[in-house]
């Protein structure tokens, strides 16, 4: 049987993390008459919550594992997270990435020290190319979502949340591409309603849970600011603890999105990228529920292209 993610393994990736990653604040935000809590992984080191599940996988390496380097496929935060973790235990690190990634992410990534291998996102699998370089430098593939390693380590976002609140908040509120963040903090709160937040025409997990089986993003699949949520599919290893716990989804529009990145710069003074504001979005358009003491929305990334941003928050483009 494939080995499964789980509470207690999410426990053992928050110590292990311990003194690695950020413990990144939970701000508070008065709004619609009441308060909710914000946990800004956008301050995280690399910019996204990504650190923490590459870390958690590069650390339970074996030192052969290690020497042989490792393979990863992102639009751009895991590719951060595995390249700031494999330089900071010295292991050889090569990132498949599409050639239409942010700028900034893929500057990010290089000054890592990572390898980048481009692919044509419309075209190209980066699945198999990354199995392929894997198979041919034996190097070990790192998953973006798909590893319980990965999705344990971003469990202890809820780990700190439930640390930081004193308790274990009623609802969260969270973004999700392939789910590794989401279903991590399902299993780090069993006792909290999750609530994920995909943008429009990309919400193949809301489907999946309201239909009780994997559904893929129907095509074709619509542009989207949102590259960091950008998975087709999701997996069993995420979508199976969401399922379990009762998770919900809903969608955002383009235009809620870019609200919700200029609602973050104004009242929260954070950067926050498109996709790493899908959670802020969906409670701002109240599609995710009414304001609470113990609600908390993660705003999961804040990698965003500096001219993009500047138009965001300055209400000059486009839904």
């Amino acid at each position: 049987m494939k080995r499964q993610a789980t509470a207690d393994g999410v426990a053992a990736a928050a110590k292990r993390l311990e003194g690695v990653v950020t413990r990144t604040p939970l701000l508070p935000l008065d709004h619609g008459g009441g308060r909710v809590w914000v946990k800004a992984e956008c301050l995280q080191r690399g910019g996204s919550f990504k650190y923490r599940g590459a870390s958690n996988r590069l650390l339970r390496l074996t030192e052969a594992e290690r020497r042989a380097g490792v393979v990863a496929f992102s639009s751009g935060n895991h590719a951060q997270g595995v390249a700031l973790a494999a330089a900071r235990l010295g292991i050889a690190a090569a990132i498949v990435m599409p050639a239409d990634a942010p700028g900034v992410k893929v500057e990010a990534t290089r000054a890592a020290g990572a390898e980048i291998r481009f692919y044509d996102r419309a075209r190209e699998s980066r699945e198999e190319i990354a199995a392929r370089l894997a198979a041919e430098r034996a190097a070990v593939l790192v998953p973006s979502f798909d590893d319980v390693d990965v999705i344990e380590g971003q469990g202890s976002v809820g780990v700190e949340i439930a640390a930081q609140l004193g308790g274990a908040p009623d609802r969260v509120i969270v973004p999700c591409g392939g789910g590794g963040l989401s279903a991590g903090i399902a299993l780090a709160l069993p006792g909290s309603a999750v609530v994920t937040a995909e943008p429009e025409g990309w919400d193949d997990m809301a489907r999946s849970l309201e239909a009780g089986e994997i559904l893929p993003v129907a095509e074709p699949a619509p542009v989207t600011r949102c590259d960091a949520l950008q998975t087709k599919r999701v997996s069993e290893l995420t979508f199976a603890p969401l399922r379990a716990a009762g998770a919900r989804g809903v969608a955002v529009s383009e235009a809620e999105v870019a609200a919700a990145v200029a609602f973050a710069a104004r009242h929260l003074r954070i950067v926050a990228e498109p996709g790493g504001a899908a959670a802020l979005a969906a409670f701002l358009a109240g599609k995710a529920g009414p304001a609470g003491e113990r609600t908390v929305v993660v705003v999961s990334g804040g990698n965003v292209d500096p001219g993009l941003y500047a138009q965001l928050i300055g209400g000059r483009i486009a839904p």
